[in-house]
């Protein structure tokens, strides 16, 4: 199982310092949290993610104090968030580009494998919940993403932690061209990741969004 969790931290992997080479002005997307492919993923739509997350670490713990300690565990759960959906997109579409395909029938079986291995399903989706913020109804999708991951590596004949895989990740963040807000920062197309903005203010201000969310 350790490798597969491993794969698992993809979706965090990539959040590293790194130069901002994507410019993002969202003036003309008004609403979007971020657009790839030229599909929007609105406000609303993170927001929703991030309160499936809430709602799964509230229902996991005894009482307010636990919930607490969780929610500070989890400060960047919203960049977090829409750096994996974007993330997500990207590498959809760096799997389509090799012929890459994932299976009902193989994320089930992948599914099947973990649980045993963790010692159940409720046990899986709390490890999931707790070490990577993936609510447990959104599990499936991350093990969607993991099994693409692991497959397209396999194509390129090498490892989701090598150059080679990430520059298959960055060739597909040129041609989808992604664009943040710029408050939540900004895309590196060549690291495929969100980097935080480096202006003071608006990290402030994101804070505090962040804080109205939890």
């Amino acid at each position: 199982m350790h490798r597969r969790r491993r794969t698992a931290l993809l979706l965090s992997a990539a959040i590293a310092a790194a130069p901002l080479l994507t410019a993002c002005g969202n003036d003309a997307h008004p609403g979007a949290a971020a657009v790839v492919g030229g599909q929007r993923i609105t406000v609303s739509q993170l927001e929703s993610r991030v309160n499936e997350v809430r709602a799964a670490q509230r229902a996991a713990v005894q009482d307010e104090a636990q919930y607490a300690q969780a929610v500070a565990r989890t400060g960047s759960l919203t960049r977090d968030t829409l750096h994996g959906m974007v993330l997500d997109r990207v590498l959809h579409r760096a799997a389509q580009d090799a012929g890459v395909t994932v299976t009902r029938k193989e994320i089930q079986q992948m599914r099947t494998g973990l649980e045993q291995q963790a010692g159940g399903a409720e046990v899986l989706e709390t490890t999931w919940l707790q070490q990577y913020g993936v609510a447990p109804e959104r599990l499936e999708e991350n093990l969607r993403l993991q099994l693409e991951a692991q497959k397209l590596a396999a194509k390129l004949g090498t490892d989701t932690s090598r150059p080679e895989f990430w520059k298959a990740l960055s060739d597909a963040s040129q041609k989808l061209g992604v664009d943040l807000n710029p408050r939540y920062g900004t895309w590196d197309v060549q690291k495929s990741s969100r980097v935080d903005a480096e202006t003071p203010w608006l990290r402030e201000v994101t804070a505090a969004g962040q804080q109205q969310t939890a």
